[in-house]
């Protein structure tokens, strides 16, 4: 299973590429859904929730989120909130993270967060940003 960050199911869904055996989190279906009209959510959810499992905010998960909370906070390297819950959602199932937000997600590379360039599950990104270091293991 590989768990999808927002920005790779948003290109995912974009190029209509079909979904193996891909993951989202709770969290990664939130910030996706937040996005559209109130009388598109409902259909959207419905039709993500049948292509993709979701994985939930279990007491294992929130756990995974507090310990790298504050072993961030330690480093002075705080997260947004979101991604640090997906980044929990990855780690906790084992997951690898397919996302291009490396800057944020390289950070929990020592908490054993593996990353994937979506671009190896066939989806590729409508814009190239600059080139930069990417931290995919």
């Amino acid at each position: 299973m590989i768990l999808l960050d927002t920005d790779a199911l948003i290109e995912a869904l974009r190029l209509g590429v079909e979904p193996e055996d891909w993951a989202i989190s709770v969290i990664t279906l939130i910030e996706f859904l937040r996005g559209l009209k109130p009388e598109k959510v409902k259909p959207v959810k419905e039709a993500l929730e049948r292509a993709f499992t979701v994985l939930p905010l279990s007491n294992s998960v929130i756990e995974k989120y507090c310990q790298l909370y504050s072993s961030l906070k330690r480093r002075g390297q705080p997260l947004p909130d979101a991604d640090l819950l997906i980044a929990a959602t990855a780690i906790t199932f084992n997951a690898p993270l397919a996302t291009w937000n490396t800057r944020h997600y390289n950070r929990l590379k020592r908490e054993n967060l593996r990353l994937i360039d979506p671009a190896k599950l066939g989806i590729k990104r409508r814009r190239q940003p600059p080139q930069r270091r990417h931290g995919y293991t």
